[in-house]
């Protein structure tokens, strides 16, 4: 051992001990590593800041503005909405709904875009159904890695593997060659997931719920005018789909200002119908962007003289000393005294069926307030109302969903043919959803997780260190000298446990590289099957379960609120798992003795 490798060791040492207790953030303790690198000569600069420029980082980079667009367009709602449909509110079901396609869709392209699709979706859902994000996001990141075994194209190691194999006189994997062992991984490891995993997940996000102060999510009443040129005239309530496309609840119709029908799915609706209607905040407001109905108060008003950028939204409280207190909106001339119109009302605990004009307020009500940025202003006065907080009025931009929407497939699939490599497919698809205005850059550039980025492009100086040192040659060779006279299925066990430390550290690809010429020189000597040592690695390469480190990981590290070793209490026993299924399969599908 040289004095570099010794001094790496110990780098690596204190850095895990920095991870494990988190007296400071990971992204802080991987950059600090890095600079320790560089301070101590085992890696000169430019190398080690090459890492913010590689593959991982800029991958990771445009798929986290495609995804923004995707959100943007409402390309992620809509998904979210058929989710929801099969799961309704039960989040066990969901949560087997979105590994199972997470699996499903990583087994055919990049596990990264899979877990990078699927993010926003399962927030938005967690956040709907009050389910902690952390619950659901690292299961999630491992049903999009456990499929990394099924086909050649399902990760870019697989790729690597064959390309190393093909150079040593072997013939390059199949499409579907891993298919034996990598599809009982997948059953095994869901299975673990859905039954155990997410058992050991620490809630690290507290469920969104309405008694802590969390809005957006509160049921709101409003009043929505079904216009004179809108489809839904002559169909009945059922056929409208405001509860399967809005996720609105009907309380009551209101006919020609008098008539108070209740809602029946067979009821016909008329132009001109008011219907009272319950729904969350978001629901609420997707109403505008809903041809043929809209909000009451928008349309009888508002002032098409205000120029939009003056025009807030916002929730308020009603206070104890209100002077709206037990009276109604109509009787006290809200909107004419403040200039501010009420476009709902949510009653904690109560569903109200009366029109908003004629329900007396009463303490507690929070009301949905849209008006002149002065006028809003003027309202937060201490006495009527108190002012919760400013919403987010940004509405998605679903005339370019079909663009978002093919500019994410297209880019996958130029990486899955090879077309192009998928951080070149990424960025390419990154630069069109700017080009075609799906998303302004200024609004993808808040969407994106730094600390991520900042963490594996400095951890990636710690792979290219023990590269550079011979760090990984020596941890290698260490391994053959201990089990290489042994029985050989103790040999192919111990490349297994080397590829996934390795892994940890290094990214899965560079992991490869290091270890799989070692194991064919060693089958070579020893007159084994070099094959089945290749097919091995590969299934250990993406045995990444144990820290953040792996991109799927460090997408979901940041919105579960994780913890380092979060990783290795959940993922532990599932690479035991994996190993011991690949230890039975793998010398099965491909013997060890030519």
């Amino acid at each position: 051992m040289t004095i570099e490798i010794g001094l790496l060791l110990l780098i690596i040492a204190v850095s895990l001990v920095l991870f494990a207790f988190e007296w400071v953030s990971a992204d802080v303790v991987a950059l600090g590593v890095m600079l320790s690198l560089i301070i101590t000569g085992l890696l000169p600069a430019h190398e080690a800041f090459a890492g913010f420029g590689s593959d991982a980082v800029l991958m990771i980079l445009g798929l986290l503005i495609l995804t923004a667009a995707l959100t943007r367009t409402g390309v992620v709602d809509m998904a979210g909405r058929i989710i929801i449909r099969q799961t309704g509110d039960n989040p066990k079901r969901l949560l087997v709904i979105v590994v199972i396609a997470a699996a499903v869709m990583s087994a055919f392209m990049s596990n990264t875009a899979s877990t990078a699709f699927f993010l926003p979706v399962v927030i938005g859902l967690a956040n709907r159904l009050r389910v902690s994000p952390s619950r659901l996001l690292m299961p999630l990141a491992f049903a999009s890695i456990l499929s990394s075994s099924i086909t050649l194209i399902s990760t870019s190691t697989n790729i690597i593997v064959s390309n190393l194999i093909t150079r040593a006189g072997q013939p390059p994997m199949g499409m579907f060659e891993l298919s034996p062992v990598g599809i009982p991984i997948v059953i095994v490891g869901l299975l673990y997931v859905l039954f155990v995993g997410r058992r050991l997940i620490p809630e690290r996000i507290k469920p969104p719920d309405i008694d802590d102060g969390t809005f957006g999510i509160r049921q709101y009443l409003t009043e929505v005018v079904v216009l004179p040129e809108s489809t839904l005239v002559g169909k009945t309530l059922a056929e409208s789909a405001l509860g399967n496309e809005l996720d609105l609840t009907v309380t009551r119709i209101v006919r020609d200002k008098k008539r108070y029908i209740a809602p029946q799915a067979g009821t016909v609706l008329q132009a001109g119908d008011v219907l009272m209607v319950e729904g969350q905040r978001e629901e609420i407001l997707r109403i505008k962007d809903t041809a043929g109905i809209d909000i009451k108060a928008d349309v009888k008003l508002a002032d098409p003289d205000l120029p939009e950028d003056e025009v807030r939204l916002i929730e308020a409280i009603i206070l104890p000393q209100s002077p709206l207190l037990r009276r109604t909106l109509k009787g006290f001339r809200f909107r004419e005294r403040y200039g501010v119109q009420v476009l709902a009302i949510n009653r904690h605990g109560e569903t109200i069926r009366r029109k908003i004009s004629q329900v007396r307020l009463q303490i507690g009500d929070v009301l949905l307030l849209q008006g002149p940025r002065a006028n809003i202003a003027a309202l937060d006065d201490g006495r009527t109302l108190n002012i919760l907080n400013a919403v987010n009025e940004a509405r998605p931009n679903r005339q370019r969903a079909i663009i978002a929407s093919v500019t994410f497939v297209g880019a996958l699939l130029a990486a899955t043919f090879n077309l192009l490599p998928l951080a070149v497919a990424v960025l390419l698809g990154a630069l069109v959803v700017f080009v075609t205005r799906c998303i302004t850059p200024e609004e993808a550039y808040r969407e994106i997780e730094w600390k991520a980025l900042i963490l594996i492009g400095s951890m990636l100086a710690l792979g290219a260190a023990m590269d550079h040192t011979g760090t990984a040659q020596f941890l290698a060779q260490q391994m053959v000298n201990t089990v290489g006279h042994l029985d050989p299925l103790w040999l192919l066990a111990g490349f297994f446990t080397l590829t996934v430390l390795l892994t940890q550290p290094m990214s899965n690809q560079a992991a490869a590289v290091v270890v799989v010429p070692i194991a064919l020189q060693m089958a070579a000597q020893l007159g084994l099957n070099p094959r089945t040592f290749a097919m091995m690695i590969a299934v250990a390469a993406s045995c990444s379960y144990l820290t953040p480190l792996e991109p799927s990981c460090l997408m979901v590290y940041g919105p579960g609120n994780y913890r380092f070793f979060d990783f290795m209490k959940v993922g532990s026993l599932l690479t035991i798992l994996v190993f011991i299924i690949a230890m039975l399969l793998v010398p099965a599908v491909w013997p060890l003795q030519t």
